[in-house]
């Protein structure tokens, strides 16, 4: 390719990644969050997840505003059956198997997010480009919240 034929795709590149950047970072953050299933009920007590990793969950699972529901009354201890100790075992080897795999999946969330925010800071280090980059930062950030709002 010729240097202006680059130029344009590089040019092109800038402002589709500064567009898409506000959803990269959230979905990145978002995603690293599942990793560990942090979005939903905790396993150790119960309690439910702190609402801002709950609405984040929903919108990256749903593409919706998470739906507010009345809380529920705990179960009483003599409602829930006995565990079987072969199917916990089983249970708790698979959770030791995923864990690699999810701390791979947290440390590409973060790595993605960084990676994101460095490339906004060299599309709007560039004063040739840095209003349109500006304008499409706006727009990817406005966008995405009128269609959740919709």
């Amino acid at each position: 390719m010729n240097a202006q034929t680059m130029r344009r795709v590089r040019q092109l590149h800038l402002y589709i990644g500064v567009f898409f950047l506000p959803a990269i970072l959230f979905f990145a953050i978002s995603g690293g969050l599942q990793a560990f299933r942090l979005q939903q009920a905790s396993g150790w007590d119960g309690a439910p997840p702190p609402a801002w990793m709950a609405w984040m969950g929903s919108v990256h699972i749903d593409q919706t505003l998470p739906k507010v529901e009345p809380p529920k009354k705990p179960e009483t201890a003599a409602a829930k059956p006995p565990a079987d100790p072969a199917k916990e075992a089983a249970r708790a080897a698979r959770k030791r198997a995923a864990l690699p795999m999810k701390i791979f999946t947290a440390a590409l969330a973060a790595a993605l997010a960084l990676s994101a925010l460095l490339g906004a800071m060299i599309a709007l280090n560039s004063r040739a480009t840095r209003r349109t980059a500006l304008v499409m930062l706006a727009a990817g950030t406005a966008v995405p919240l009128a269609l959740l709002l919709a």
